[in-house]
Protein backbone atom coordinates (compact mmCIF):
# COMPACT_ATOMS: atom_id res chain seq x y z
CA UNK A 1 0.00 0.00 0.00
CA UNK A 2 0.80 3.85 -0.33
CA UNK A 3 2.31 5.73 2.61
CA UNK A 4 -1.35 6.61 3.55
CA UNK A 5 -2.60 3.45 5.19
CA UNK A 6 -6.08 3.64 3.67
CA UNK A 7 -5.06 4.38 0.57
CA UNK A 8 -3.69 1.78 -2.12
CA UNK A 9 -2.75 2.58 -6.06
CA UNK A 10 -4.64 0.78 -8.96
CA UNK A 11 -1.73 -1.13 -9.70
CA UNK A 12 -1.02 -1.64 -6.00
CA UNK A 13 -4.87 -3.16 -5.76
CA UNK A 14 -4.18 -5.00 -9.00
CA UNK A 15 -1.50 -7.38 -7.00
CA UNK A 16 -3.69 -7.61 -4.02
CA UNK A 17 -6.73 -7.52 -4.45
CA UNK A 18 -7.87 -10.33 -2.24
CA UNK A 19 -5.93 -9.21 0.96
CA UNK A 20 -7.77 -5.80 0.34
CA UNK A 21 -11.01 -6.97 0.28
CA UNK A 22 -10.52 -8.92 3.13
CA UNK A 23 -9.45 -5.88 5.01
CA UNK A 24 -12.76 -4.02 4.36
CA UNK A 25 -14.58 -6.86 5.07
CA UNK A 26 -13.09 -8.28 8.31
CA UNK A 27 -11.79 -4.98 9.60
CA UNK A 28 -14.80 -2.45 8.41
CA UNK A 29 -11.95 -0.27 6.89
CA UNK A 30 -12.52 2.20 4.16
CA UNK A 31 -9.96 1.97 1.69
CA UNK A 32 -9.38 4.63 -1.01
CA UNK A 33 -8.13 3.85 -4.84
CA UNK A 34 -5.95 6.70 -6.22
CA UNK A 35 -4.70 7.17 -9.94
CA UNK A 36 -1.86 9.06 -10.08
CA UNK A 37 -1.92 10.08 -6.32
CA UNK A 38 -5.41 11.52 -6.36
CA UNK A 39 -8.23 9.64 -4.99
CA UNK A 40 -10.56 8.12 -7.68
CA UNK A 41 -12.69 5.43 -6.03
CA UNK A 42 -13.51 3.95 -2.54
CA UNK A 43 -13.92 0.24 -1.67
CA UNK A 44 -16.23 0.41 1.84
CA UNK A 45 -17.92 -2.39 4.37
CA UNK A 46 -21.04 -3.63 2.71
CA UNK A 47 -23.25 -2.23 6.17
CA UNK A 48 -21.49 1.33 5.26
CA UNK A 49 -22.70 0.88 1.51
CA UNK A 50 -26.51 0.18 2.44
CA UNK A 51 -26.37 2.67 4.66
CA UNK A 52 -25.71 5.35 2.20
CA UNK A 53 -28.18 3.55 -0.17
CA UNK A 54 -31.04 3.99 2.39
CA UNK A 55 -34.03 5.26 0.91
CA UNK A 56 -34.69 8.14 2.94
CA UNK A 57 -38.08 7.83 5.20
Amino acid sequence: MTDTPNEISVRELRQALAGTLNDVAVRGRIIYVTNHGRRIAAIVPVPVAEQINQPPG
